[in-house]
């Protein structure tokens, strides 16, 4: 009980402190306890660890005594509450579709599109022009010169070349 108490004074101080360093702050927000159950709406899960409202109201709490009684004395509507209170979507309503892929799809060819255009930028106004070496006729005088020096003979490309008949092996 001692020890309880030096500690909750500790984290008092502690707050003070932290109020006295941001004197414009709203407060201390308390932060969820994923340890306890939590509601979810998802199809793998079929019966959540807790119900969807758990603050009930008056109305919903003579419901929930009425529900104890015969089920054919409730009414379609009564039953639908019911249902709510215990869970937020039914199965109808999470397999439902959603406009999502739209937006998606539209982010994806957004930036697709603004990355053609840089690459369009770079390559009119970074790159410098294409080198000679690309040229048609520079590669026609590279291959004829690996072939007058007899390059990889065996399985290169001075083995597909005919040297008697000077021209491609078929």
């Amino acid at each position: 009980c001692i020890v309880a108490r030096k500690r909750s004074l500790r984290r008092s101080r502690k707050l003070e402190r932290v109020s006295l360093l941001f004197p414009g702050a709203a407060g201390v927000v308390k932060a969820e306890d994923f340890s306890l159950p939590a509601y979810v709406d998802r199809r793998d899960v079929p019966l959540p660890e807790v119900a969807f409202v758990r603050d009930l109201s008056a109305q919903q709490k003579a419901l929930k005594e009425k529900e104890k009684a015969s089920w054919t004395a409730l009414s379609v509507d009564e039953k639908v509450e019911l249902y709510r209170i215990k869970f937020n979507e039914s199965y109808a309503e999470m397999n439902r579709g959603s406009n999502e892929w739209k937006t998606v799809l539209g982010g994806v060819l957004f930036f697709l599109g603004v990355t053609g255009l840089i690459l369009i930028w770079q390559k009119r106004y970074m790159y410098g022009p294409v080198p000679h070496t690309f040229s048609d006729e520079w590669l026609s005088m590279q291959t004829k010169r690996m072939l007058d020096m007899r390059i990889n003979p065996v399985e290169g490309i001075s083995s597909q070349w005919d040297f008697e008949k000077n021209e491609w092996k078929k």
